[in-house]
């Protein structure tokens, strides 16, 4: 196959995933304010988006914490600014790795275990069989997939920032000599609300964004077995280059709007 054909096909994949993602949610957003409102699955989906992803997501953000101070308090220390670790490990928590590091996290474990259930589903032809009941699938395995992570990635990711913040705290106080109170102190003096509202604004993208990633290609899996781990695979990193490649543009756009 030559470069131009390899480049044409993959082209024509990647505009064919582009659009069944952007249908996909078009039908979400028709369907949230139908009936039934399936508040049990949701409940459900809570508890395995966000209670069992809690050790993951706030073990990184401690050590994220932890080495962020060290390399801050090192640097500023040749400015004799050391005084200042607590704002920059805020504010950089705050507005960027929190979420970030929140979202590629916990988001690859999420997504990649919704595209195998709903991947293994489609293969066994249930979603079929849910079609053929008149069962508005998208409705009863989709919506509250979404609406579960909308509700707890912000709430993962503000207690990521907490932990972070401890951490940072931890080895600002212990390692480099800084007063407890003067850390805390210069934080909340140098940080604003806009600062954790602007984190907390992008988790909620990331969460509707990483599910929606991973409902798509489960829906889409073909090929059985085999085809489900090639979607499986391809989640994760789409996970991590969705994330990765928004919140570019979301801190542009909350720049634009906000400072």
């Amino acid at each position: 196959m030559s470069v131009l054909a390899y480049a044409r096909r993959h082209g024509r994949e990647s505009v064919a995933w582009y659009g069944g993602l952007g249908l996909l949610a078009l039908r979400v957003g028709r369907n949230l304010r139908l009936p039934p409102s399936y508040l049990v699955i949701v409940a459900k989906e809570i508890d395995l988006i966000g209670v069992r992803s809690l050790v993951v997501a706030l073990t990184a953000s401690l050590f994220t914490g932890m080495v962020l101070a060290l390399q801050t308090a090192v640097n500023m220390a040749r400015f004799g600014a050391e005084n200042y670790v607590g704002p920059v490990v805020a504010l950089s928590i705050l507005r960027e790795l929190g979420p970030v590091l929140t979202a590629i996290l916990v988001g690859g474990k999420v997504a990649s275990g919704i595209t195998a259930e709903l991947g293994s589903m489609k293969v066994t032809e249930q979603i079929d069989a849910l079609r053929s009941l008149g069962v508005n699938y998208v409705k009863k395995l989709i919506v509250p997939r979404i609406l579960a992570a909308l509700i707890v990635f912000p709430l993962v990711t503000t207690m990521a920032d907490a932990v972070g913040l401890v951490g940072g705290m931890l080895v600002a106080v212990f390692d480099r000599s800084v007063d407890a109170y003067l850390y805390w102190n210069t934080i909340s003096y140098w940080v604003v609300m806009k600062d954790f509202l602007s984190g907390l604004g992008k988790s909620v993208a990331f969460g509707g964004l990483i599910t929606l990633i991973g409902c798509y290609n489960g829906l889409e899996t073909e090929g059985g077995t085999e085809g489900l781990g090639r979607s499986t695979t391809s989640t994760v990193v789409q996970v991590a280059m969705a994330v990765i490649i928004s919140d570019f543009f979301l801190t542009k756009l909350l720049l634009l709007l906000f400072w």
